[in-house]
């Protein structure tokens, strides 16, 4: 038994929890079975693999202008993170072995479900939320059941995240198809709640022919705007410097010596704004050059091993259709969320602090679904909702999770909430002793739907079919 368990450990941790290792080694598998020359496999493994380690190098430039940019903020407002006795470090410390095997054992389910339902679609490769979505599973089920056993934990976490991993891209596959029409990959990311409300909520707003971000129409002087990477530089600089006006001096002071003592904290701020652009522009870079090689390849599994299957892929993969609602998105939800913060702080309630990564990539992956809906209009209300849902999300949550791991609930996107509350709902209704509930129900609800979709394909398929053999039919 031992034995299996540092099997599965070493699968979760060096695989699945290695985001360029696990896509070089599908690409690898997948150009493999579609028999490519070997110079061709060895060549798109390394390409995809290094497109995915570039994706992650503009993640880190760019995330750590994120962490800057949120301490002046925190600063300049004068609020402090909420205190907590306990901390995830902690969780880790006693759970870090579940979350590992509930990672493995997940991934064996979930492969297992596509495999056994067409319906199914995509294979879930997001590796960083794999292991986020499992900590939060985790986390709740140690609520439920505070005295149960470590199998326990992993199988009944298991389940409800191989479920959620199945049906997560497909519930985002109508909205996904409007930004990817050729359905080449789906949709891999714990945002999809907040994009999902986005896409229902922007209909009436508009009609995207008319309004996209990417085609919208500026005066001549403020053309440069168009260019994603100008227009972030000095969005974020410039939200940067007001910030920096606002902040306590020694928090500037200190932050601007981690990069250079002698640096002023204004010509900090300025590089701050500018790296964050660089970071961005990596990260496309690094997204296109793994997406032309994972995608291609992974047509060897659907032909060989999962029929049909397509990747679920990372947030990022969808920025380059239109980067300029990634940032309406992101200013927007950021405006939002800072001023929840304040209505909060004087309201007494709580104080939160500023998820800068967080509203990035949820503001900017919820705008570019409002985009694909209504335009700019949808994406101006992706960013609004994602600010309301982050901000109230942690307020709310923060006390759930204060016995396990609070920083989890600022941390967090809209999905891990909905997880959190999810699970905090069935309490009531299962007690500790039937926390086998939790994966019962959730496997139950995935295969009925996936069952229940299959006979709505079959029956599309087989309406499609008269009305091609018709034509046929007449030229004969």
């Amino acid at each position: 038994m031992d034995i299996i368990k540092d099997i599965l450990t070493f699968l979760a941790n060096n695989v699945f929890g290695q985001v360029p290792i696990l896509i070089g080694l599908i690409t690898l598998a997948g150009l493999l079975l579609q028999r490519k020359r070997f110079e061709d496999v060895l060549a798109g493994a390394l390409r995809a693999t290094i497109g995915v380690v570039i994706l992650f190098i503009g993640v880190e430039i760019f995330t750590g202008g994120l962490t800057s940019f949120q301490t002046v903020l925190a600063s300049a407002m004068g609020t402090d993170p909420p205190k907590a006795e306990h901390t995830l470090t902690d969780f880790f410390q006693e759970q870090g072995g579940t979350i590992a095997l509930v990672i493995t054992v997940a991934f064996l389910v979930h492969v297992l479900i596509v495999r056994l339902f067409p319906a199914a679609h995509y294979l879930y490769l997001t590796g960083h939320l794999m292991f986020w979505v499992s900590t939060v599973t985790v986390a709740s089920l140690v609520l439920l059941a505070p005295d149960a056993d470590q199998l326990t934990l992993v199988l009944c976490g298991a389940g409800f995240v191989a479920a959620y991993w199945t049906l997560q891209p497909i519930w985002m596959r109508p909205l996904m198809r409007r930004v990817m029409p050729d359905d080449r990959f789906g949709f891999a990311h714990t945002s999809s709640l907040a994009a999902l409300a986005t896409g229902v909520l922007a209909r009436p707003l508009g009609d995207r022919e008319q309004h996209d971000t990417e085609k919208l129409k500026l005066p001549r002087q403020l053309s440069f705007f168009k260019d994603v990477n100008v227009s972030t530089a000095l969005v974020i600089s410039v939200i940067m410097l007001l910030g920096i006006a606002f902040a306590d001096d020694g928090v500037v002071n200190k932050l601007a010596a981690e990069m250079d003592d002698k640096l002023s904290p204004w010509v900090w701020g300025l590089m701050v704004g500018l790296r964050f652009a660089g970071g961005i522009a990596i990260l496309l870079y690094g997204v296109r050059m793994f997406l032309g090689e994972i995608v291609p390849a992974f047509k060897g599994f659907s032909d060989r091993v999962i029929p049909g299957t397509r990747p679920a892929l990372d947030a990022p993969t969808i920025f380059p259709v239109a980067p300029t609602a990634v940032m309406v998105g992101f200013v927007s939800s950021t405006v939002v969320f800072l001023a929840c913060l304040g209505i909060f702080a004087a309201a007494g309630w709580f104080t939160l602090a500023p998820p800068m990564i967080m509203l990035f990539f949820v503001g900017g992956a919820a705008a570019v679904f409002g985009n694909a809906v209504a335009g700019w209009r949808g994406a101006l209300l992706g960013g609004v909702l994602s600010g309301l849902i982050l901000a109230i999300g942690q307020a709310v949550t923060w006390g759930l999770y204060e016995k396990t791991a609070p920083e989890l609930a600022t941390l967090a996107d809209p999905d891990w909430y909905a997880i959190a509350w999810l699970m905090k709902a069935t309490d009531p209704v299962i007690g500790g002793a039937g926390v086998w509930a939790v994966p019962v129900v959730a496997l139950g609800a995935t295969v009925a739907a996936l069952l229940v979709l299959g006979r709505k394909e079959k029956a599309r398929i087989e309406a499609e079919e008269p009305a091609a053999e018709e034509p046929a039919a007449e030229r004969a």
